[in-house]
């Protein structure tokens, strides 16, 4: 096969990834094509090596991740202020990386098709899945992105993440890629007594989407004993001006504003990560303007500033932090992010990347918070006790944290962020995207408030029943279903997860015991070599 010919199969595959997770325009199903993206890269594997496959996979995966986070340039160079040049190259250097993963999935492929193709159709979604974990974990994690979240407005067949997590609707959107190319592969082999040989995945994947989809479909009710509403506001204040103190009293005057239009009906006013623009605690008189707002409303108050601590030689340090008031004013908890974004909110290996320090403005200077922590409030006239955890901005990106809060007792998750560093890109709906499939995977509702969009409200479901637009002013009040901890995958976790890793390993492991493919795929092979 000619290099043009695997470059342009490789841009089919990553431009069809990058568009099934980026919901790009409302109302067209972009995660449709996720159900085909793998299928050129796979035609590009026919008849190479697994030097080749690497490659090959990686340029398909570098092509995915350079469209789906190119909004990483608007973040370093617009708001970070580091130069065009070197942002477009850290862009690509991320897009390399996580193109890595991709090339090792071909790598898999070729290895199996090699040694043992007829586990191939089985042992590709759970590589697939084995890659998606590891990319979760490693290097701090950077899960964006993910396969199964294109297919977070299909309620019925994203039911099944209450079990598997977002990795099972991975694994499913990579079975039906492969079982198609299998079938594919084998009609154009003309080889008739090969034929029956893709029937089998092909009906295992019919009944497993069919399952899947039943399951789904009865996962669907919510019958909820008790319900919260919840009011959200979102005063999209401009990055630019954020933490300029000419603009103080005007940001908390729009808070007050749009706070007014919500707290008479809600039971839990929410505003986005660090609303204030000040350390509210370093800051009296500005924060005695918060807490009188508070108090005007008599509804306990959820948001977001950073916190001063020091360490023990009076080093200074910073929290993001999400605190809650009571009706008073009165604090009445605090959770600290506990997973930071690197080259955002710290520095990684920061003595042999020290130059950074002049490249990205206001970062190295956070430190995690210790863990898990619920927040907790009364409400309603008989004083109920309820409990919520709270994920900020980036960490909602992670299922394992989001379901230790669930798991310590929450009744509801919140999520609070500031997405107007993504600029107007498709990060913001990337980002809303996969606060759907946390909500699903515990079987809990989700207030989310951004900074600019988007804001909303999520029930047990995935089920969007609120969504503002991003770069613009709002305040929206809406009520969401309380609940207790209860899925598979809360209480469990990421069992799925390993179950793929495992299998994955062990076929990998035993292919190397198995004789080749038959001389049918071995002539088909060498027949499309050079196409």
């Amino acid at each position: 096969m000619s290099k043009t010919r695997i470059w342009f199969y490789c841009l089919l595959t990553g431009t069809a990834y990058s568009l099934s997770v980026s919901n790009l325009i409302d109302g067209i199903p972009w995660g449709l094509f996720a159900w085909i993206a793998l299928l050129p890269l796979h035609r590009v594997l026919i008849g190479a090596t697994t030097g080749q496959a690497f490659w090959r996979g990686w340029l398909a995966g570098f092509l995915a991740f350079a469209g789906t986070m190119y909004w990483v340039v608007t973040a370093m160079h617009h708001y970070g202020k580091v130069p065009l040049p070197i942002s477009i190259v850290l862009m690509l250097v991320l897009a390399g990386y996580l193109g890595l993963y991709a090339g090792l999935y071909a790598w898999g492929f070729v290895r199996l098709e090699q040694r043992w193709p007829a586990s191939t159709w089985l042992a590709a979604p759970c590589l697939w899945v084995s890659l998606e974990y590891m990319r979760t974990h490693a290097f701090s994690g950077l899960p964006w992105g993910l396969f199964g979240y294109s297919q977070f407005q299909w309620l019925p067949l994203i039911q099944i993440a209450n079990i598997t997590a977002v990795y099972g609707v991975s694994f499913l959107i990579v079975l039906v890629n492969i079982s198609v190319f299998l079938l594919i592969r084998r009609v154009l082999t003309e080889n008739p007594q090969h034929m029956l040989r893709p029937w089998l995945p092909l009906t295992v994947t019919v009944a497993a989407i069919l399952g899947v989809w039943l399951y789904g479909l009865n996962q669907l009710h919510v019958s909820p004993a008790d319900r919260l509403t919840v009011g959200i506001v979102q005063a999209n204040i401009d990055q630019a001006q954020k933490w300029d103190q000419a603009y103080r009293e005007e940001t908390l005057e729009r808070y007050r504003r749009l706070t007014e239009t919500v707290s008479p009906k809600s039971d839990l006013i929410l505003w986005p990560e660090a609303a204030t623009p000040f350390i509210f605690e370093q800051e009296p008189d500005y924060r005695l303007l918060v807490t009188g707002m508070t108090a005007h409303a008599e509804v306990p108050l959820v948001f977001g500033s950073p916190a001063l601590r020091r360490q023990d030689d009076g080093t200074p340090y910073l929290l993001n932090s999400a605190y809650l008031l009571n009706p008073s004013g009165a604090i009445s908890g605090r959770y600290d992010k506990q997973h930071l974004v690197p080259f955002g909110e710290y520095i990684p290996l920061q003595r042999m990347l020290f130059f950074l320090d002049k490249l990205v403005v206001g970062i190295g200077d956070f430190q995690p918070g210790p863990g898990p922590t619920l927040l907790d409030f009364e409400r309603g006239p008989d004083r109920r006790q309820t409990r919520f955890g709270v994920a900020i901005c980036f960490e909602v990106i992670f299922p394992d944290l989001v379901r230790r809060l669930a798991l310590e007792g929450a009744n509801f998750l919140v999520t609070i962020t500031n997405d107007a560093w993504f600029g107007n890109t498709v990060a913001p709906h990337q980002h809303f995207a996969m606060v759907v499939f946390r909500a699903v995977e515990n079987r809990m509702a989700f207030a989310r408030a951004a900074n600019t969009g988007v804001s909303g409200l999520i029930d047990p479901t995935g089920r969007i029943l609120t969504a503002t637009p991003i770069f613009a002013e709002h305040a929206v009040i809406g009520s969401i279903p309380l609940s207790a901890p209860s899925t598979v995958y809360t209480r469990f976790g990421d069992v799925f997860a390993w179950a793929c890793v495992i299998m994955a390993l062990f076929l990998l492991f035993f292919a190397r015991f198995i004789d080749g493919p038959s001389a049918a795929d071995t002539r088909f092979s060498t027949r499309h070599k050079g196409a």
